[in-house]
């Protein structure tokens, strides 16, 4: 009979004799699970009993306090005694008790092992770290390694982490490969302090290096990106070189120029060079060199934009048609989607073709169009100064097309701009001190972002000083793009000295435009910076200043970055929601966008209710944050939140949806996802609409340009596949691109965040790319271009009726009955022949149609569709389109001659090939940089000033 009362047993404990009492605790330990309420009742005799130092049995009270608390929901008091039962505490019983309380001792120890580590006089009771330890050991004998990993990795346990790791290497070194590679991406998902993670990363190099049957030097040149460490990078080439691991060297720089900063690249090239001292390098230690200048890389990325180009020249010529040139936003608006859409292709024709359209540009909308060139020609290291030669300083041109022309040459070497930084910084330095005339004001401007971009992340002390110059010159022009210049350059630094002079000089200045840079240059200075950020986030954000608020949004945002941290989150929209400045609480809402970039399927959850916000300011940041987030993934969630902002009832909402849909939505066509042709066609619809506003068609515009970027090859992608960091270039791009509302030059810094979307294979011997084939398992249906838009003919106006004689008529209709009787007797002989084949054809026709409809009822028509496997691959050649989508169906034909040295990881890379038939012919695809050599002159200059034309029409 089951026992209805512990009254008995709470008796005994007032009694003197020890064995009573004892005997009495261990039959309440029994049933304290049902008895509890009535044993609370006596937790103060329990409590008595275990503070007793006589008694033996001190563990077996505490054990059953601890029980009580539990079923009072009192888990802090429930763990606190679990700790004194000591031995009692069998963490092998098996119970729902033993679960939670372990489970609560384990997040306890984790929060206290956290603050010990900032703060190491933070003392943790030794009972406590026993448990978490024989947890883990649990864990190990049980074979949970990568729990146990997971759980120290938490605890901030260095120490434990690396004995299960040495451990396991001793075991199985493969095994060990696959955890270490789990420990790398545990470091960048979960650790949120930035001194622990770089202790990881350091720790998982020392271990690869021990590694000696399954060495992978491709999870090495991963930390190494993210360490940001140039002597070890150069180790790791020095030991490849020696090993003779010519084509896993080639392929480790190639990786390193995808994802690495230019200070790294910059670092190493020139430490390898003095290692060297006076020796001739050998062949590998050449080609190395070559791959780390960047410049094969923007050849062969070029190259394949060139050759793929895809552009539809009818969109934007409507565009231009529909939109009055003579309107300085207009014609901006035009110049941007045409640099878009040609981002990278070298071809310029748009503006050869329209040179009238083109003199109407005036002013700022020149430096834009001049400006357009360097996107246009974005990674044409061999030629982009040939083609800039007659637009820049000491041309015949007006400012403005000279300025454009600097600025220009930046985006042209941005990222790799060793050459064009020596340009610049020397137009800086002979005319910094002239700044505030109007003429050199303008090309300072120019000059400044183009170092700006082209110096990006080198961290240069001689050209951050130079802009300093200009800065100080306090010119509302070229003081602005000097100071978003300096964050650009110290980018990702958290250069002390560097934040405090931008501090200062915006307390000081009183132009607004300047404080402004400054701000955003101070957000970019602390890139990834993460809680070392937090003492200048706290000065921005206390400011009275609501432009120096604003740059403290976006410095959380950049500072924390793919990081998804609660607290920056929770900062953020603090300030979009109580902020009195409408600038800051856009900035806020908008900055949640970098911060969820990792995951981004939880941006549409978060800002949902604030895309319903009565401030327009709340919702235009809400539909750029999807925008930032969301960008490139067809995540069908955030265009089900853009698609009322795009019909929203303010102008400049209108505009920020419309341009975060074709971030999302880049390279899709409606097979993937058939919402894209509503959008598109949207697009045209608001730039048609005479009652539309000129922001909202400004947006429509530029949103074609970036849905078809690249000449329909490019995507924004913000996250390296071959490293699995973040790109530091498009996160750049994006942030300054969405300054562009109150400055529309900047819109074109959006060119660095477009990444080509293609597969190149490179013969590691010569560096050449050759012809051959991959498979793809799919439909090609799914990843061919959307089709282009078709001419339609404009319908004429209806002409007044013209009086006709009857005799005429007559007349007519006899001559076109002789007409048509003759053309039918020509006509009949071929059509008898023809009918069967017709038949035959309407009936493949009409299965293709009927299949089509059977395909799209499978569909879902709001969401992208789960593309088929094929049976029978289709094959595609080096050099091809591969959206990020399809290379999960890409495969390499077994056996074949071309072997990649590492496996294929998305889209956007170059692979490195082993040739096993290095004797036999081949043929090969020649590079822009050849083709430019061999066959084609640079293409002649065309006027961008306008005023011989001007004088032409007059």
């Amino acid at each position: 009979m089951a026992l209805v009362s512990a009254a008995p047993y709470l008796a005994l404990l007032g009694e003197q004799d020890l064995s009573l009492k004892s005997y009495a605790l261990s039959s309440l330990n029994q049933v304290v699970d049902q008895l509890w309420a009535e044993i609370a009742n006596n937790i103060t005799d329990l409590e008595e009993l275990y503070e007793d130092t006589k008694f033996d049995k001190r563990s077996l009270a505490a054990l059953v306090i601890s029980k009580v608390y539990y079923n009072l929901g009192d888990f802090e008091s429930s763990v606190k005694y679990s700790l004194y039962a000591g031995e009692e505490f069998n963490l092998n019983e098996k119970s729902q008790y033993m679960e939670t309380i372990v489970s609560q001792c384990i997040n306890l120890y984790t929060s206290l092992s956290q603050r010990q580590f900032n703060d190491p006089s933070v003392e943790i009771d030794s009972r406590l770290t026993e448990i978490f330890e024989k947890m883990l050991d649990k864990c190990l004998k049980a074979n949970e390694i990568k729990l146990a990993l997971g759980i120290a990795l938490e605890s901030y346990r260095l120490d434990l982490v690396e004995s299960i790791l040495r451990n396991q290497i001793e075991k199985n070194e493969e095994s060990a490969l696959s955890l270490i590679n789990y420990v790398l991406i545990c470091s960048n998902s979960t650790i949120n302090n930035s001194t622990f993670r770089f202790n990881v990363l350091n720790l998982l190099v020392s271990l690869l290096l021990l590694l000696k049957k399954h060495q992978d030097f491709f999870t090495i040149i991963k930390i190494i990106v993210q360490l940001n460490d140039s002597q070890l990078a150069t180790k790791l080439f020095q030991e490849l070189i020696i090993q003779k691991e010519d084509l896993i060297a080639y392929q480790a720089a190639f990786d390193l120029v995808n994802a690495a900063s230019q200070e790294l690249l910059d670092s190493v090239t020139n430490q390898i060079n003095a290692d060297l001292k006076n020796d001739e390098p050998n062949r590998t230690t050449k080609k190395v060199l070559l791959i780390l200048s960047g410049v094969p890389t923007c050849d062969f990325d070029i190259t394949f934009l060139y050759k793929n180009n895809n552009t539809d020249i009818t969109i934007l010529n409507k565009t231009k048609n529909l939109l009055d040139g003579r309107s300085s936003i207009f014609h901006s608006a035009v110049t941007f989607a045409n640099a878009f859409m040609h981002a990278g292709t070298t071809d310029d024709s748009f503006f050869r073709k329209n040179l009238e359209w083109l003199g109407r540009a005036t002013n700022w909308s020149k430096f834009s169009a001049t400006a357009a060139l360097g996107v246009i020609h974005k990674g044409n290291l061999s030629q982009g100064r040939n083609i800039l030669k007659p637009y820049l300083p000491g041309s015949q041109n007006a400012p403005h097309t000279k300025g454009g022309s600097l600025f220009a040459l930046g985006l042209i070497f941005a990222g790799h701009g060793r050459e064009a930084i020596d340009t610049l910084k020397k137009f800086l330095d002979e005319n910094g001190n002239a700044a505030g005339s109007n003429d050199i004001d303008v090309q300072l401007h120019g000059a400044a972002l183009g170092a700006g971009v082209a110096g990006m992340g080198s961290r240069s002390e001689e050209l951050y000083e130079s802009l300093k110059v200009v800065l100080y010159s306090d010119s509302a022009i070229s003081s602005q793009a000097a100071a978003l210049a300096m964050g650009l350059v110290m980018l990702g630094s958290g250069n002390e000295s560097a934040t405090n002079d931008m501090l200062t000089y915006a307390l000081e200045t009183q132009h607004e435009n300047i404080i402004r840079s400054l701000a955003i240059g101070i957000a970019l200075l602390n890139y990834a910076q993460e809680e070392k950020a937090n003492i200048i986030i706290d000065k921005l954000m206390s400011q009275e200043s609501s432009i120096l608020r604003y740059g403290g949004a976006f410095t959380i945002a950049l500072a924390y970055a793919g990081t998804a941290n609660n607290s920056a989150i929770k900062k953020l929209l603090h300030y979009a929601v109580s902020d009195p400045s409408d600038d800051v609480r856009r900035a806020s809402v908008l900055g949640l966008g970098f911060l969820l970039i990792r995951d981004y399927t939880a941006t549409p959850q978060i800002v949902k209710l604030l895309s319903q916000s009565h401030n327009p300011h709340v919702r235009y940041g809400t539909a750029l944050a999807l925008g930032i987030s969301c960008a490139g993934r067809a995540y069908s969630p955030a265009i089900e939140v853009l698609e009322p902002l795009t019909k929203d009832p303010v102008d400049f909402v209108r505009q920020g949806a419309l341009m975060a849909s074709s971030m999302i939505l880049i390279q899709q066509n409606e097979f993937i996802y058939p919402k894209v042709k509503d959008l598109t066609i949207q697009y045209a619809d608001s730039i048609k609409n005479k009652h539309e506003d000129a922001l909202a068609k400004f947006g429509a515009t530029l949103a074609q340009g970036i849905i078809d970027a690249g000449g329909r090859n490019s995507t924004i992608n913000l996250e390296n596949y071959q490293t699995n960091t973040l790109n530091i270039k498009a996160i750049v791009g994006l942030t300054v691109f969405v300054q562009s509302w109150y400055w529309f030059p900047l819109a074109h810094f959006l060119s660095l965040s477009f990444a080509p979307t293609s597969v190149i294979g490179v013969r590691g011997s010569d560096l050449k790319i050759p012809k051959f084939e991959i498979n793809c398992h799919a439909n090609p249906e799914y990843f061919q271009y959307p089709p282009k838009v078709e001419e339609a003919k404009e319908k004429q106006p209806d002409k007044l009726a013209t009086a006709v004689l009857s005799t005429t008529a007559k007349a007519n209709t006899r001559a076109k009955r002789k007409q048509s009787i003759k053309e039918s007797d020509d006509k009949m002989e071929v059509d008898e022949v023809k009918k069967e084949d017709e038949k035959k054809e309407d009936d493949k026709k009409q299965e293709k149609k009927d299949e089509k409809k059977q395909e799209k009822k499978e569909e879902k028509s709001d969401s992208p569709v789960i593309v088929r496997y094929t049976k029978t691959p289709y094959k595609i050649g080096n050099l091809s389109r591969v959206l990020p989508l399809q290379s999960n169906y890409i495969s390499f034909i077994k056996d074949d001659r071309f072997v990649p040295v590492r496996k294929l990881r998305g889209a956007s890379s170059i692979l490195v090939l082993k040739d096993t038939k290095p004797d036999e012919p081949v043929e090969f695809i020649k590079t822009v940089k050849q083709l430019n050599q061999t066959e084609a002159p640079v293409p002649e200059p065309f006027t961008l000033s306008g005023d011989d034309l001007n004088d032409e029409e007059d």
